[in-house]
């Protein structure tokens, strides 16, 4: 594990205590432009290639669940920036950008003459606290057709919600927020679409849903091969033969299913094609699955032991299945 992973792990238990990322795990983000892997180059981002990406936020879970889940979030909407008008391209080259929201269209924006009125609520937004900008979906109807939009929103245009109160991924801070007759300027509305594009790094020709089940998936992974170490530990103390030939079972499983997952990464990367990116959805709906799978076989293993809430084991197991609730790899994708 490299220093920088190594450090994360050494304040994930102080951040779970004061359910937020510690200032040193945010000077450490900061420091590496992890909020801004994919922000365009000209914005001061890295816009890396995206298997890149994931395998740097697989890492990152791995160290710990929370943190690696809102570098994965938050600069998840970082890349929207390659979809904004150049227009903000001064917002967007802050050193410290960090862009947090939610995908869900749980807002109504209404046309005015020079841009929206926008009221809405939408939850889990990670690393909320530590945003300088923010995106929502809002419904839209015009000429009687309803749409989804995307909305960039500034501070002091929403409101937090302090209602983040889940079992795990305690120190993501995924909290809610709200806009009440929020006025915006139509230029602050935005298509996810290689089309509307306004970048022209191949970064943002990729599709979202693949990129966004990828990288959560990933973050399964993660907590997942960190869940193994635990047990790894606690099966070498009990010296019990099928605790250990069942790890052994899970560690060649998960292997299997990861290299799969990252071919089809990496072919839809360097090959982009409709089939590539619906081999990309199915590996990364059988990589979770087959993580949580192994984790919930090997738990009982570790005995009550685990069930004690102050030990990395329980941290992380709490942490995967609170992040493996998302809805996009809770649903078979179509064949």
């Amino acid at each position: 594990m490299t220093p920088h992973l190594q450090l994360i792990r050494s304040e994930a238990a102080t951040a779970e205590g004061q359910r937020d990322l510690t200032p040193a795990m945010l000077e450490l983000i900061d420091k590496e432009g992890w909020f801004k892997l994919l922000v365009p180059q000209r914005l001061g981002g890295q816009a890396l290639p995206l298997p890149d990406v994931v395998r740097l936020e697989e890492d990152l879970a791995c160290a710990d669940g929370s943190l690696g889940w809102v570098v994965t979030l938050c600069s998840g909407a970082g890349w929207f920036s390659g979809f904004l008008p150049n227009k903000f391209d001064e917002l967007l080259k802050n050193p410290h950008l960090c862009i947090a929201g939610s995908g869900s269209p749980t807002g109504a924006a209404t046309p005015t003459t020079d841009g929206y009125q926008v009221t809405g609520s939408w939850a889990y937004a990670s690393g909320i606290r530590h945003a300088t900008a923010y995106t929502a979906n809002c419904l839209i109807t015009e000429d009687g057709q309803q749409q989804t939009k995307a909305f960039l929103f500034l501070p002091g245009e929403i409101e937090i919600r302090d209602d983040w109160n889940a079992m795990g991924m305690i120190a993501s801070g995924s909290h809610g927020f709200f806009a009440n007759k929020t006025t915006i300027p139509a230029n602050r509305a935005f298509s996810i679409d290689p089309s509307a594009a306004t970048d022209a790094d191949p970064l943002y020709q990729y599709p979202f849903l693949q990129l966004a089940e990828s990288t959560l998936a990933a973050n399964i992974a993660g907590m997942g091969a960190h869940f193994l170490e635990c047990c790894a530990e606690i099966f070498q103390q009990k010296a019990r033969p099928e605790p250990i030939a069942q790890l052994q079972s899970a560690r060649a499983n998960l292997a299997a299913t990861r290299a799969e997952f990252y071919r089809a990464l990496d072919n839809s990367w360097t090959n982009p094609s409709p089939r590539a990116f619906d081999a990309v959805s199915r590996s990364s709906h059988t990589l979770a699955a087959t993580t949580r799978t192994w984790v919930d076989k090997l738990y009982p293993y570790a005995g009550l032991g685990a069930a004690r809430i102050h030990t990395p084991i329980n941290q992380v197991w709490r942490d995967l299945h609170t992040a493996a609730q998302h809805p996009l790899l809770v649903f078979t994708p179509p064949q």
